[in-house]
């Protein structure tokens, strides 16, 4: 048998590491959170906005968005749609059980971008599933939000039933000060009092310095182009809009390419983008 030579810095881009299962929380019948331990006390070593490809043995591989922010111990957290034979199966997984990931990987809110953020109003808009990527960005402004002139939160939902993180933002509505959370759903129940709209009806609501303002966005597909509007409309600067693009990412390392949107590989220079370097890319938006 020929023995594999793979360089040291090469490791976790080809062979999985088994990871365990900590925490498991069904969020709604398709959407779920698991938080994971990595073995022999090691870090993720994660930036936010950057995703993992999670493997099940004899099943497949996908890539899911970090959904924590970069911590010093050996966890890490995942929030999913079930909505393929891997994620299906990671669905049913419960406490102890393991998995495989390689990564992270991509390009995220990384040590070019972070600085750009200081004493600047945030605005964080996510719908649905979308606020699983940001909440690693999320968490780890709010935990330096001294640093910031200003944090808001936008998220939108189709129904209250849907809504992930209840307790989070139900935390973040009480922080008070330089925080402010707005929510919104397309279609309300008995239970909700609050705006119902899409969530561009949200923007107009955020009382922001446009030229101050840096906005971080993620959805679904579709949201992308009517927020970006609504931004613009704004008068915030397309070099403060930054986007999470998801795409069907194979490999996470550039070499299938099966990422590709106009010639760039988002799984190496994304997933998260500026807006001001897509904008004329077709297959963006």
């Amino acid at each position: 048998m020929t023995e594999l030579n793979l360089k040291p810095k090469d490791d976790n881009l080809y062979l999985p590491l088994a990871v365990k299962v900590i925490e498991a929380k069904n969020f709604t019948s398709k959407e779920k959170f698991l938080r994971l331990e990595i073995p022999n006390g090691k870090t993720l070593g994660n930036v936010p906005g950057q995703f993992v490809m999670v493997s099940i043995l004899g099943i497949g591989e996908a890539p899911i968005s970090i959904s924590s922010e970069p911590r010093n111990n050996s966890t890490f957290d995942l929030c999913f749609r079930a909505v393929g034979d891997v994620t299906n199966k990671l669905y049913d997984m419960k406490v102890g059980d393991t998995l495989h990931i390689r990564g992270p990987f991509g390009n995220g809110y990384n040590d070019k971008i972070m600085p750009r953020l200081q004493n600047k109003e945030l605005m964080f808009i996510a719908g649905g599933i979308g606020l699983a990527p940001l909440r690693s960005l999320i968490n780890k402004t709010l935990a330096e939000s001294g640093n910031y002139k200003k944090i808001y939160v936008l998220y939108g939902c189709k129904s209250p039933s849907e809504r992930l993180y209840v307790d989070e933002l139900a935390a973040i509505a009480k922080i008070g000060g330089n925080v402010e959370l707005l929510e919104t759903v397309d279609k309300a129940d008995g239970t909700w009092s609050g705006n119902v709209g899409v969530i561009t009806t949200l923007i107009p609501k955020v009382n922001c310095d446009p030229d101050n303002t840096i906005a971080a966005i993620c959805g679904p597909p579709i949201m992308y182009k009517f927020v970006v509007k609504s931004l613009l409309d704004k008068k915030i600067p397309k070099e403060n809009i930054y986007m999470s693009l998801e795409r069907r990412m194979k490999c996470g390392v550039g070499k299938c390419g099966h990422c590709q949107m106009g010639g760039v590989y988002v799984c190496q220079e994304g997933s998260v983008f500026n807006y001001a370097d897509i904008e004329f890319n077709e297959e963006a938006l």
